[in-house]
């Protein structure tokens, strides 16, 4: 169920949520529990399951709320780079121990739930990946993208390998990987000399 703002008191959600980020800081995703949030914000934990679904519910919300309004990509003119900054902060994210946590514990929560699903995808991970395609957008209009590259393919391509490796952890992700894997695509949309494709 998704929370329904107009039914509750935009102090205590507030609070709610700022509490859920104090203490996934403090005691880690696993650790965290609906009981500790309503204590920690001052609210009954009845409160909370009126709202939210689950503690998953919560830290979704409180991270989607932690997110700047409008993400922009670097455009330095140098696609090549500009890629390879995102793609290095993406694997210094999957670094962090817990924020790597935190971040496996929702995605298998989304597994079973089809509605934290949609919210994960729709309100953290969608306008990540649009900023990426506007900055393609804008390296096509450049001239430095292939006219015919469908976009939404070429965005999959670079973060994939990343999110492949590291749920499956297969293997290090690295500053090189994120790098090697910014050449390729690169590479595989770059217009032909002369052709413009």
């Amino acid at each position: 169920m998704t929370p329904q703002p107009t039914r509750r008191n935009e102090q205590s959600r507030r609070a709610i949520l700022a509490a859920a980020l104090e203490l996934l800081t403090e005691t880690g995703y696993q650790a965290l529990t609906v009981e500790a949030i309503a204590a920690r914000a001052g609210v009954g934990k009845q409160t909370i399951y009126r709202w939210w679904r689950g503690k998953g519910a919560v830290i979704l919300d409180a991270l989607a709320d932690d997110m700047p309004e409008v993400i922009a990509l670097p455009d330095t003119g140098d696609l090549r780079a500009d890629l390879r900054e995102v793609l290095r902060a993406t694997v210094a994210e999957f670094a962090d121990p817990r924020l790597s946590a935190t971040t496996r514990a929702i995605t298998i929560e989304t597994l079973a739930d089809e509605d934290l699903a949609g919210q994960a995808r729709d309100r953290l991970l969608r306008p990540q990946l649009n900023a990426v395609r506007a900055r393609l957008e804008a390296a096509r209009e450049a001239g430095q993208v292939r006219p015919d590259a469908s976009l939404d393919l070429v965005v999959e391509l670079l973060f994939g390998p990343l999110y492949h490796r590291w749920l499956l952890r297969n293997g290090p992700l690295t500053d090189d990987y994120a790098g090697g894997i910014v050449d390729l695509v690169v590479a595989a949309v770059t217009p032909s000399a002369g052709t413009g494709r």
